[in-house]
């Protein structure tokens, strides 16, 4: 293995210096200053919400300095009592109620419904989704991508196709939320042994950050 041969000459020493430390400094910084901006714009745009409650309700009129994060509290507050009002007797009556009034309105009812079935699907989601990861041969054969297989085949596909067919879902890079749905012969895909998590890291960083088999304790 070759050593890093320092550089000769004062000049080229600094030259180094600087390089080594402005990478180490970048690869440190980066990150930490991506989150905090990150989260600075979440919590900002999360005590906008503050600004839907009443003029006389909100905190800049009874408090003596702004709190950040506040919004996030009511946040919180807000959905844990709509969750407790909806799971009883008479607010389920209700909510059927108002999905049979969204229902009747052109193109609202649409995205309301389509949203709300997202968000089922994903709050919603058995502990045995997304469990098994394994690589199909997309979008066309001798290249190959991550899927995740979310299930078997049933019904007419099955019949069809006369063999064991699975459900897989091959996200995009590197939003994976949207992806393609295939169904895809199980002699046909390849089982792989990292984890679910090892894999959206893989996909999200555009396979820069390749996880290694060894360190995979899913």
């Amino acid at each position: 293995m070759l050593r890093d041969i320092p550089p000769r000459g004062p000049l080229a020493r600094l030259k180094h210096f600087i390089k080594t430390n402005l990478l180490a400094g970048v690869l440190f910084l980066t990150p930490v200053l991506a989150t905090f901006f990150f989260l600075r714009f979440l919590f900002n745009w999360v005590d906008g919400i503050l600004q839907f409650l009443p003029a006389p309700l909100r905190p800049e009129n009874f408090l003596p300095f702004r709190i950040p994060g506040l919004g996030l509290i009511v946040l919180f507050a807000a959905l844990v009592l709509t969750g407790f009002l909806v799971r009883n007797y008479i607010g389920r009556k209700l909510v059927v109620v108002w999905d049979r009034i969204i229902e009747t309105i052109p193109l609202v009812n649409k995205l309301y419904l389509a949203v709300k079935q997202l968000v089922e699907t994903i709050f919603n989601r058995s502990p045995q989704d997304f469990q098994r990861v394994v690589l199909v041969e997309f979008p066309k054969e001798g290249s190959y991508a991550l899927g995740f297989v979310t299930g078997v085949a049933t019904g007419e596909t099955q019949r069809k196709t006369s063999q064991n067919v699975l459900n897989v879902f091959v996200p995009t890079t590197p939003n994976p939320t949207s992806g393609f749905f295939l169904m895809v012969p199980e002699q046909s895909v390849i089982p792989m042994e990292m984890g679910v998590e090892d894999a959206f890291k893989l996909l999200v960083s555009g396979g820069i950050i390749s996880p290694d088999k060894k360190n995979n304790t899913q």
